[in-house]
């Protein structure tokens, strides 16, 4: 014979409202934790600031970039460098083309339209990345002539310090040097003619 149910709440039994706080509150608590854990995962995901800004365009004012002077910007974590040529160093692509590993720029270091004597959408403004083709040491800017550390037949360009590879103005590397190509042209284009975009094709703008 079992008890009869009257209904009534046996005082020294669980309380029902007090278990049905005790597990909302339990599962309200989880809830939390597994939010908390995955926010950090999540986030992960997403591109960083600093990721964004190195892989997005550069734009770079040159309105005060005097002949002959150069210019460092960085885009990808890379220096880019910007010279505005003057016409004695443009004059001297054509003298040192004999002496060039890669005068005629066959070789895929430059967007096809670059790829002249000039290796530049404007003859006089050049970009280029900064890096060396042999082991990516920073070259230096050398403009001046037949200095007396580089030799009476230098006309100018670009020294790499590191193991001695030279390129001219427009980045072509000499011959007989370590570095075994010329200086790479990154993507670039002309939003107005004091305003280089470095990261965009001249066909995409």
């Amino acid at each position: 014979m079992t008890e009869a149910d009257t209904g009534a709440v046996d005082p020294d039994g669980p309380d029902p409202k007090r278990r049905r706080l005790l597990t909302l509150g339990v599962a309200g608590v989880g809830v939390a934790g597994v939010a908390a854990l995955a926010a950090p995962m999540l986030s992960s995901f997403a591109p960083s600031r600093r990721a964004k800004a190195a892989g997005a365009p550069v734009e770079v004012d040159i309105s005060k970039l005097e002949a002959g002077q150069m210019m460092t910007v960085e885009w990808r974590g890379k220096p880019v460098w910007i010279v505005n040529r003057t016409d004695e160093a443009l004059a001297s692509l054509g003298e040192v083309t004999g002496e060039l590993a890669d005068p005629a720029s066959e070789m895929p270091q430059q967007p096809e339209y670059v790829s002249d004597e000039t290796r530049s959408i404007k003859p006089n403004m050049m970009v280029m990345l900064g890096v060396c083709t042999h082991l990516g040491c920073a070259p230096t800017y050398r403009p001046e002539i037949a200095p007396p550390d580089l030799g009476a037949d230098w006309l100018g360009g670009f020294f790499c310090p590191c193991h001695g590879s030279k390129f001219d103005f427009a980045g072509r590397v000499y011959s007989g040097v370590p570095a075994p190509t010329n200086l790479e042209v990154p993507p670039h284009s002309y939003v107005s003619d004091t305003l280089v975009l470095i990261g965009v094709d001249q066909e995409a703008a």
